[in-house]
């Protein structure tokens, strides 16, 4: 038996039984997977589940998919066949409560009429008008529907928080309803910057597929009873009346969500009269104080570690801000539904937050800096044209800042004696619920997403998980948490961290560099400037024998600290190599090596025992 098995008649027959078995496990297994990924990226979340198990009445979803139209696009072909997949895990979770049907829309069929009806988006295939669906609609009885309108491929790591979503709305089709209350442009307008017209910021159109949102006016002395949540953007100005409704909303049990900041830079409103500095401050001192909490004034957090890189114009390398931070996952609390399993996020020109000493509530950091950090004033922010200067005034404290904070637990009102014409409202609360959040940059579509036109659709393509970060917020407080462990599965690229590391020990050593030629630079321009000094106003442009050995000299001086500056660049581009070689090496030798040895040593135990 081993004989044959060794000959090639035998190996021959082990291939071919191989290529059976693959061909038939693919016709009778199709369905089966084994999810190795560290945070199972590829199976089915909890949440998901409740949501299935959440369904009061059957749900009926219709998978239209041009099949034969994309006969030629293996690709799209492929990802559908995962879509499907994923479609039928879904409906054998539910046991009879989810009904799938595919649909193949044919060109000039009632197939394809019915898509274009349900709100489908076609994609055009040629000349002829043909075109190609791949969407969903869910049903549950006579009038509710949901639908997806396209499956993008590069949406894939979103695919099941689609049909997560899909499913919670069509088992819960009345939408918890968010009060906005915006300084800034959410809903759009005219961007004065461009003179012309914009869009919704698309953090408010992603809110809108889940919530239902009610825009408030700042002058309201009462939050209308419908609203679940209140949503506070940049609220500055609010009169009197307004900051009373908010604080007994807050003592009446109502949830808040509120994103203040020392520096807004999304904030393009001009000053009330000419000559006086425009307002992009805002705070709630007079509720946050009766809450236990402080925005510290004027002041800007500055991390020289989770500093974002940004460009600094046409044909120039990208310089890193360390106003504008890119939060890691260590950066969050792992926790809080809110944050939990959340990757990256990004603000630009953040506050911090303290809790108060005589605080009743409980502070609970959900965004923090890393300990190279330090708080500067706003005035190094405005007009700053070289962020990078800004690395030669950090001088980190060790200490972690907080960027946003949960609070909870018993508080009074900022208004004991009320207001005039009201004076019997609530004094205290058993429990309030509060998140804040000490930025309000995070929420323009620059610091976390890419938008592409997509045949007039509006597809985004985040790059950070800021959108995702506030709509667990409201979830959270709203009181739903189902979509929370779906939407924060973790994403499919995973950053080198060690080569991070040393680009920043570069960096770093870069700037010491860069520091050292500019004060020697200053010190040979002055001493130039001393030299050129004549008496005689013909001959000031002539160059005495000191002045031309003061050049000669800085010249010299600048040769040599550029090489300098070429040495440590050359360096870190050696160590980043080094490190590639090496983890080439122990994939490609080292890991098969260790394998091979390891079954020859199996091989030769088994031959000592026999």
């Amino acid at each position: 038996m081993k004989k044959l098995m060794y000959s090639g008649a035998g190996l021959l027959a082990i291939a071919l039984a191989f290529v059976a078995f693959n061909l038939l496990s693919g016709q009778t297994i199709t369905h089966a997977r084994l999810d190795l990924t560290e945070q199972q990226l590829y199976s089915m979340s909890d949440g998901s589940r409740r949501i299935i198990d959440g369904l009061g009445e059957p749900v009926d979803l219709t998978l239209y998919f041009s099949d034969n139209a994309a006969k030629d696009l293996a690709p799209l072909r492929n990802y559908a066949r995962r879509v499907e997949e994923l479609l039928r895990a879904y409906e054998r979770e539910a046991d009879g409560k989810i009904r799938l049907h595919i649909v193949d829309p044919e060109p000039f069929s009632e197939e394809e009429d019915q898509a274009a009806e349900n709100g489908l988006q076609g994609v055009p295939l040629n000349q002829g008008g043909d075109q190609l669906y791949f969407g969903l609609v869910g049903s549950s009885g006579a009038d509710n529907q949901q639908v997806i309108p396209f499956f993008s491929p590069d949406q894939e790591e979103f695919l099941e928080y689609d049909i997560s979503r899909l499913l919670q709305g069509l088992s819960k089709p009345v939408h918890p309803v968010v009060g906005l209350l915006s300084a800034l442009p959410l809903n759009g307008g005219f961007d004065p910057l461009t003179r012309q017209p914009a869009s919704a910021w698309m953090v408010l159109e992603e809110i809108r597929q889940q919530f239902q949102v009610e825009s408030l006016k700042a002058g309201i002395d009462q939050i209308p009873e419908q609203v679940s949540v209140l949503m506070l953007v940049h609220p500055k100005g609010l009169p009197d009346a307004t900051l009373y409704a908010i604080d007994q909303f807050v003592l009446r049990g109502g949830k808040l969500l509120v994103f203040v900041d020392p520096l807004s830079e999304a904030d393009h409103s001009q000053p009330m009269l000419p000559g006086e500095p425009a307002l992009r401050d805002s705070d709630l001192q007079s509720l946050f104080k009766a809450w236990g909490i402080r925005l510290l004034p004027e002041q800007v957090l500055a991390d020289g570690s989770y500093a974002l890189s940004v460009n600094a114009g046409a044909q120039q390398a990208p310089v890193r801000h360390p106003g504008w931070v890119s939060l890691p996952h260590t950066a969050l609390d792992q926790d809080d539904v809110v944050t939990a399993g959340l990757e990256t996020l990004t603000l630009a020109t953040a506050g911090i937050l303290e809790p108060l000493p005589d605080a009743s509530t409980t502070f609970v950091p959900l965004l923090q800096s890393s300990t190279y950090a330090m708080p500067l004033t706003v005035e190094r922010f405005e007009n700053l044209a070289n962020p990078e200067v800004l690395f030669r005034e950090l001088k980190p404290t060790g200490e972690r800042y907080t960027l946003a904070a949960r609070l909870s637990g018993p508080a009074k009102t900022a208004y004991p004696q009320g207001i005039e014409g009201i004076k019997d409202g609530l004094q205290s609360a058993d429990s309030i619920n509060v998140i804040v959040v000490a930025d309000t940059d995070l929420l323009s579509d620059r610091m976390w997403v890419q938008v592409q036109d997509f045949f007039g659709q509006r597809i985004p393509q985040p790059w950070a998980d800021n959108a995702t970060f506030t709509i667990n917020a409201l979830d959270n407080l709203s009181g739903s948490d189902a979509l929370i462990s779906v939407r924060s599965r973790g994403r499919f690229t995973r950053p080198f961290e060690v080569v991070t590391a040393l680009q920043r020990e570069a960096e770093s050593s870069f700037r010491q560099k860069e520091e050292e030629l500019q004060q020697r630079l200053a010190e040979t321009d002055q001493k130039l400037a001393e030299l050129q000094t004549n008496d005689d106003p013909q001959k000031t442009l002539e160059l005495t024998p000191e002045q031309q050995a003061a050049v000669q000299q800085f010249m010299q001086e600048k040769v040599k600290l550029r090489k300098e500056l070429r040495d440590v660049r050359f360096q870190l581009n050696a160590d980043i190599e080094s490190l590639g070689r090496t983890l080439k090496l122990l994939n490609i030798v080292l890991v098969p090596a260790v394998l091979t040895l390891l079954v020859l040593a199996l091989w030769w135990w088994r031959r000592r025992r026999h």
